[in-house]
């Protein structure tokens, strides 16, 4: 637990505080020359849950470089449901070590705050850095451990996304 605190408050220190950063000057300040990759919205039967677009070097995605993920939320989400359905997706994505998984998932709801429609959370991959995540441009936590990056960005970008039409939109395929 100590560890964890030292991390955040580290990872506090070296994150933007102004109340008027947007995401996009986070997104430069941690992505080297960032460009949107592509865009899409996840629907749920009628009803879009949200829009979400990556960004990453000169606009070219791949996973050993940074990128960062930014999500616009359309409809109310409690944090805790969105920490527990990452975790779900983690899961189902073939990830099996149970223990790490229930760490990850107990960080998620300390970080993942309540959404509500034009909430946004953006999250930054850094690869071999903690995964940092921001709430409406303002930093809310990161998860110092260089495993769930890939993991929880897979929820999206891996070919084993239960959304691969949006995992191609995201990809601007």
């Amino acid at each position: 637990m100590r560890k964890i605190l030292l991390t955040l408050l580290c990872v506090f220190i070296a994150m933007p505080t102004s109340a008027s950063a947007s995401a996009s000057e986070i997104i430069s300040k941690y992505i080297p020359d960032a460009s949107k990759v592509g865009s899409g919205t996840l629907s749920v039967v009628f009803w879009e849950v949200y829009d979400i677009t990556l960004y990453a070097p000169r606009g070219s995605w791949n996973p050993s470089q940074p990128f960062a993920l930014s999500i616009d939320y359309k409809r109310t989400i409690d944090g805790v449901d969105i920490a527990d359905r990452s975790a779900e997706e983690i899961r189902n994505l073939g990830y099996s070590n149970e223990k790490k998984l229930a760490d990850w998932l107990a960080q998620m709801r300390n970080i993942f705050p309540n959404v509500t429609p034009e909430s946004s959370i953006t999250g930054v991959y850094k690869p071999g850095k903690p995964t940092a995540f921001y709430h409406n441009a303002q930093p809310v936590g990161a998860i110092d451990d260089p495993e769930f990056g890939r993991w929880f960005f897979d929820i999206w970008l891996s070919e084993k996304t239960p959304e691969p039409e949006l995992r191609a939109a995201l990809l601007g395929r």
